[in-house]
Protein backbone atom coordinates (compact mmCIF):
# COMPACT_ATOMS: atom_id res chain seq x y z
CA UNK A 1 0.00 0.00 0.00
CA UNK A 2 1.28 3.38 -0.98
CA UNK A 3 1.26 6.20 1.52
CA UNK A 4 1.25 9.76 0.21
CA UNK A 5 2.56 12.51 2.43
CA UNK A 6 1.82 16.20 2.42
CA UNK A 7 5.05 17.58 3.84
CA UNK A 8 5.00 20.71 6.00
CA UNK A 9 6.43 23.89 4.52
CA UNK A 10 10.25 24.23 4.61
CA UNK A 11 10.27 26.66 7.55
CA UNK A 12 8.31 24.24 9.73
CA UNK A 13 10.49 21.35 8.59
CA UNK A 14 13.59 23.32 9.62
CA UNK A 15 12.07 24.13 13.02
CA UNK A 16 11.11 20.50 13.64
CA UNK A 17 14.55 19.30 12.51
CA UNK A 18 16.21 21.76 14.89
CA UNK A 19 14.09 20.55 17.82
CA UNK A 20 14.62 16.87 16.94
CA UNK A 21 18.40 17.36 16.70
CA UNK A 22 18.43 19.15 20.07
CA UNK A 23 16.46 16.32 21.70
CA UNK A 24 18.83 13.60 20.43
CA UNK A 25 22.06 15.51 21.05
CA UNK A 26 24.98 13.26 22.05
CA UNK A 27 25.24 12.70 25.79
CA UNK A 28 21.70 13.88 26.49
CA UNK A 29 18.44 12.14 27.26
CA UNK A 30 14.76 12.74 27.88
CA UNK A 31 13.26 12.87 31.36
CA UNK A 32 9.79 11.32 31.45
CA UNK A 33 8.12 13.34 34.22
CA UNK A 34 4.58 12.77 32.99
CA UNK A 35 3.31 10.77 35.97
CA UNK A 36 -0.44 11.05 36.45
CA UNK A 37 -1.92 12.06 39.79
CA UNK A 38 -2.42 8.41 40.74
CA UNK A 39 1.09 7.34 39.68
CA UNK A 40 2.60 10.30 41.50
CA UNK A 41 0.58 9.25 44.55
CA UNK A 42 2.39 5.90 44.55
CA UNK A 43 5.78 7.63 44.41
CA UNK A 44 4.85 9.93 47.26
CA UNK A 45 3.45 7.06 49.34
CA UNK A 46 6.80 5.28 49.00
CA UNK A 47 8.43 8.18 50.85
CA UNK A 48 5.61 8.65 53.36
CA UNK A 49 3.97 11.72 51.84
CA UNK A 50 0.32 12.45 51.12
CA UNK A 51 -0.75 12.81 47.48
CA UNK A 52 -1.57 16.55 47.44
CA UNK A 53 -1.19 19.22 44.76
CA UNK A 54 1.56 20.86 46.79
CA UNK A 55 3.53 17.66 47.35
CA UNK A 56 3.35 16.81 43.65
CA UNK A 57 4.56 20.33 42.81
CA UNK A 58 7.45 20.07 45.27
CA UNK A 59 8.46 16.66 43.90
CA UNK A 60 8.53 18.02 40.34
CA UNK A 61 10.37 21.14 41.44
CA UNK A 62 13.03 18.90 43.00
CA UNK A 63 13.44 17.09 39.67
CA UNK A 64 13.71 20.27 37.62
CA UNK A 65 15.97 22.26 39.96
CA UNK A 66 18.24 19.49 41.27
CA UNK A 67 21.25 21.09 39.62
CA UNK A 68 21.64 24.33 37.61
CA UNK A 69 23.46 22.38 34.90
CA UNK A 70 20.77 19.72 34.47
CA UNK A 71 20.40 20.87 30.85
CA UNK A 72 23.90 19.54 30.16
CA UNK A 73 22.46 16.02 30.32
CA UNK A 74 18.70 16.40 29.80
CA UNK A 75 17.52 17.60 26.39
CA UNK A 76 13.77 17.39 26.97
CA UNK A 77 11.17 16.69 29.63
CA UNK A 78 7.79 15.09 29.03
CA UNK A 79 5.34 16.86 31.33
CA UNK A 80 1.98 15.82 32.75
CA UNK A 81 -0.89 18.22 32.04
CA UNK A 82 -1.01 19.39 35.67
CA UNK A 83 2.67 20.36 35.51
CA UNK A 84 2.03 22.98 32.83
CA UNK A 85 0.30 25.14 35.41
CA UNK A 86 2.63 24.52 38.35
CA UNK A 87 5.32 26.99 39.36
CA UNK A 88 8.57 26.92 41.28
CA UNK A 89 8.75 28.56 44.68
CA UNK A 90 9.91 31.81 43.02
CA UNK A 91 6.81 31.87 40.77
CA UNK A 92 8.51 30.67 37.57
CA UNK A 93 6.24 28.31 35.59
CA UNK A 94 7.87 24.89 35.20
CA UNK A 95 7.95 25.01 31.37
CA UNK A 96 9.80 28.36 31.56
CA UNK A 97 12.14 27.04 34.26
CA UNK A 98 13.08 24.16 31.95
CA UNK A 99 13.63 26.48 28.98
CA UNK A 100 15.95 28.62 31.14
CA UNK A 101 18.05 25.49 31.65
CA UNK A 102 18.19 24.73 27.93
CA UNK A 103 15.64 21.92 28.20
CA UNK A 104 12.77 21.49 25.76
CA UNK A 105 9.45 21.11 27.61
CA UNK A 106 6.89 18.85 25.99
CA UNK A 107 3.63 17.19 26.81
CA UNK A 108 1.95 14.01 25.77
CA UNK A 109 -1.81 13.99 26.04
CA UNK A 110 -3.00 10.77 24.49
CA UNK A 111 -6.58 10.89 23.22
CA UNK A 112 -6.53 7.56 21.40
CA UNK A 113 -5.59 5.98 18.08
CA UNK A 114 -6.88 7.50 14.84
CA UNK A 115 -6.26 6.90 11.12
CA UNK A 116 -3.04 8.53 9.93
CA UNK A 117 -3.93 11.40 7.59
CA UNK A 118 -2.84 10.78 4.02
CA UNK A 119 -2.14 7.08 4.55
CA UNK A 120 -3.88 3.84 3.73
CA UNK A 121 -4.80 1.70 6.75
CA UNK A 122 -2.16 3.24 9.03
CA UNK A 123 -2.84 4.70 12.47
CA UNK A 124 -1.22 7.15 14.84
CA UNK A 125 -1.79 8.22 18.43
CA UNK A 126 -3.92 11.34 18.59
CA UNK A 127 -2.89 14.02 21.02
CA UNK A 128 -3.38 17.65 21.87
CA UNK A 129 -0.90 20.46 21.51
CA UNK A 130 -0.46 23.34 23.86
CA UNK A 131 0.68 26.54 22.17
CA UNK A 132 1.22 28.11 25.58
CA UNK A 133 4.51 26.22 25.70
CA UNK A 134 5.66 28.42 22.85
CA UNK A 135 8.50 27.66 20.51
CA UNK A 136 11.82 26.58 21.90
CA UNK A 137 14.46 29.07 20.81
CA UNK A 138 17.85 27.41 20.40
Amino acid sequence: MTTHWNYPDPALQDELRKIANAIVAPGKGILAADESVSTMGKRLADIGLENTDENRRKYRQLLFTTCPTIGDNISGVILFHETLYQKADDGTPFPELLKQRGIIPGIKVDTGVVPLFGSQDECTTQGKTFPSLGKFNM
